[in-house]
């Protein structure tokens, strides 16, 4: 059952095109990343669901009542919708408490009750309570910027690159925080990022923009192996992509003969693979197997865990590039020949 629909959502700044006829179905109790680079409109699809922005033409529904039927919108005050802003914007003169409480009613008997649940759901001491924002670390008042805007209780809470001031481990550990509270409580959530791991780990559908326009959601696996273009593919992560013959569920490319699913396409293509895909071995003394892909590492570049190889391989009168990710341990030597193994299949682009 979906919560929001979004459909037909068009909005210009003068000429400039910001979204151009998207449609998008947000399911209830879901998490869903928006992702697309710079100027692709994640934002302004953000600020027109949340009421702050009037669309030119399009509709916004959630839970089946109307918050947008193009220019005419209802106030975001009125709309159910909680929103979480990349810096928290906290009120420096209040209090913790105060901030936490300041969309509760203040003769509510139940208020006090309600902050101390909220402080203990974002998992931040009560003994914070009197402290200002200004004597938080930026995980803690994120922390108290979600708490702000549950205290409302929302259908639909809206995250706007709300870990992208905080160092990689405090972004990591607030976003699993987030994920489990938005979990418990049961809400809904749309998050807009501009780090695509951060996307793929946080989303159950991941959309993704580009001038604009939607050009593929679904669910975060669907998207990063099998995207519909070039661009989706490369902006999800690394990717390899080669010049194939599509054969009857095969490709023959650089690397040689590789499992695809061709259906009835036939003929020259483009295709993907991803870093991980591709293993190395050192190649055989005396020559190469029957069938075997051989190259040259180019370039190793160390990063602990998982690490990045370049490795040249010569393909007719072309030499290509292929990057190969692997651990850490026993790696090949720049210089060194190498046997290249693809693990599963290409995945075909669309032209």
């Amino acid at each position: 059952m979906s919560l929001l629909d979004v459909t037909g959502l068009t909005k210009r700044y003068g000429p400039q095109i910001a979204l151009e006829g998207v449609d998008l179905t947000v399911p209830a109790r879901s998490r869903m990343a928006i992702v697309g680079p710079s100027g692709s409109g994640k934002t302004t699809l953000l600020r027109i669901i949340a009421g702050f922005d009037a669309p030119d033409a399009g509709r916004v529904m959630l839970n089946g009542q109307m918050l947008a039927d193009g220019p005419l919108i209802a106030p975001a005050h009125r709309r159910g919708i909680g929103y979480v802003p990349q810096d928290g914007a906290l009120f420096p003169h209040l209090s913790v408490a105060e901030n936490i409480g300041f969309g509760i009613e203040a003769g509510d008997p139940e208020r006090d009750q309600r902050i101390n649940e909220l402080m203990e759901m974002v998992e931040l001491d009560r003994a914070m309570l009197r402290r200002r924002p200004h004597e938080l670390s930026g995980g803690q008042q994120q922390r108290v910027a979600l708490a702000r805007a549950l205290a409302r209780r929302p259908a639909l809470m809206l995250l706007d690159e709300p870990f992208s001031a905080l160092d990689t481990g405090l972004r990591e550990a607030v976003r699993k925080s987030v994920m489990r509270v938005l979990s418990q409580a049961g809400i809904t959530a749309i998050m807009v990022t501009h780090d695509q791991a951060e996307a793929l780990s946080f989303a159950d559908q991941v959309a993704v923009l580009r001038g604009g326009r939607l050009m593929q959601a679904g669910a975060p696996v669907t998207l990063y192996w099998q995207p519909k273009d070039r661009e989706t593919a490369l902006f999800l992560g690394d990717a390899t992509m080669l010049e194939a013959q599509l054969g009857e569920g095969f490709v023959d490319c650089a690397l040689g003969r590789i499992p695809a699913e061709t259906g009835a396409r036939r003929g020259s293509g483009e295709i993907m693979l991803r870093p991980e895909q591709i293993s190395l071995s050192p190649a055989t003394v005396g020559g190469q197997e029957t069938g075997a892909c051989h190259g040259e590492v180019e370039e190793v570049e160390f990063g602990g865990a998982l690490c990045a190889i370049t490795v040249g391989v010569v393909f007719g009168e072309a030499r290509i590039r292929i990057l190969v990710r692997s651990p850490g341990r026993d790696l090949p030597a720049t210089g060194s020949r190498v046997r290249l193994e693809v693990q599963g299949g290409a995945h075909i682009l669309e032209r």
